[in-house]
């Protein structure tokens, strides 16, 4: 009488086993999401700008003259034929600070081909320039740097509040990616593949 009585306790167990183990979920790995910062927008910088949501720049930015940090200037419209990546950064950014090393690799393996690239701080020109100025040497930081006004930022920003953004224009001035963030070990990847999309790209025949 006990052999039955056994084995039904058997069964029974070995059940409620399979079934706690078939409700078990598979776990898969997260990816990390980009590392920003807070821009801390004031009120000017609310509304994104309809010309970047289409995917090109207005013509009032690319004609727009820009200062370098060591006084010259240039405009964006001045690299018309050539891919241009454009990276919006502060000094006080932390993900910034980590992004150019893998930005500068980068633009180290484009060295004398048809892609230009620019940085530009949103900061005070007034208030942060040895701040700036400091930042730069301590990470080596040699893309064309610049100061951002208010209404520049605002339209290549387009509305977004955070930085570091990184955006890259094919050899028409249309915008083949626009991103937000810094993805440790990875941006430097996003942005040389971003590159390659935009010099595939056939320039316009004037």
């Amino acid at each position: 009488m006990k052999t039955p009585l056994l084995m039904t306790l058997i069964v029974t167990t070995f059940v409620i086993s399979a079934i706690a183990q078939s409700g078990r979920r598979v776990s898969t790995p997260r990816v990390p999401a980009p590392i920003q910062a807070p821009l801390n927008p004031q009120p000017e910088m609310a509304a994104p700008t309809s010309a970047i949501d289409r995917g090109y720049l207005p013509e009032n930015l690319r004609e727009r003259e820009i200062t370098t940090i060591d006084n010259s200037t240039f405009r964006l419209s001045d690299f018309q034929g050539k891919v241009v990546v454009i990276n919006i950064w502060a000094s006080w950014c932390g993900p910034c600070r980590s992004e150019v090393p893998e930005y500068e690799k980068v633009r180290k393996s484009y060295a004398g081909r048809d892609v230009e690239f620019i940085g530009l701080t949103a900061e005070d020109r007034n208030t942060a320039s040895s701040r700036v100025k400091k930042f730069v040497r301590e990470v080596n930081f040699g893309f064309r740097l610049g100061w951002a006004d208010r209404q520049l930022a605002t339209t290549l920003m387009n509305g977004k509040s955070a930085i570091p953004q990184t955006l890259v224009l094919d050899a028409n001035g249309h915008i083949v990616s626009h991103w937000t963030g810094y993805a440790p070990g990875s941006s430097g990847d996003r942005l040389k593949q971003t590159i390659e999309e935009a010099c595939s790209r056939t320039p316009d025949v004037k």
